[in-house]
């Protein structure tokens, strides 16, 4: 696995994040007729939340995101974007881990969703999320909190979301 770190994110990321969204999400997007180039920027660009958003960066350089938004009864895990070229190389893993360890330790739901067909589903499946709903386009999963075993906290520590 590459060396990472995570930082907080600031209004300076939404163009890399909405970059890095068109390109991780195209595929997908247009397997299921849904692939809009405006659009799929825009709609981040609309949601961007630097408050509740992470940036991963790898050897200093940008190379992913994650935002954990709190809600009433949870918390929601989306604009989890990692650069193609790490995908698979256990980065994903290592950072959802710290974050579900924070959650856990809190004892709240996260919930998120995925595109129907994403291969990321399978990443969330490994960490403990089931399906809750779906409909033709989107995949809605929960996660019950784990009981806390401990309290490492883990390699996102201080510079966390929560």
């Amino acid at each position: 696995m590459a060396d990472w770190e995570i930082r907080p994110a600031s209004e300076a990321d939404v163009e890399a994040v909405a970059e890095l969204r068109a390109v991780v999400l195209r595929a997908d997007l247009e397997r299921l007729g849904r692939y809009d180039e405006k659009r799929v920027r825009q709609r981040l660009r609309d949601g961007f939340a630097p408050a509740h958003t992470c940036v991963i960066e790898v050897g200093g350089a940008f190379a992913g995101c994650v935002s954990l938004r709190p809600a009433e009864d949870a918390y929601w895990l989306e604009h989890f974007y990692l650069a193609p070229h790490l995908q698979g190389s256990g980065i994903g893993a290592a950072v959802l881990r710290g974050l579900l360890e924070q959650c856990d330790r809190d004892g709240t739901l996260v919930r998120l969703n995925v595109l129907q067909g994403s291969p990321a589903r399978r990443l969330y499946e490994r960490h403990g999320f089931t399906l809750e709903t779906e409909d033709p386009v989107d995949v809605f999963m929960v996660r019950e909190p784990a009981p806390a075993v401990g309290a490492d906290p883990g390699r996102l520590g201080n510079g966390g979301l929560l």
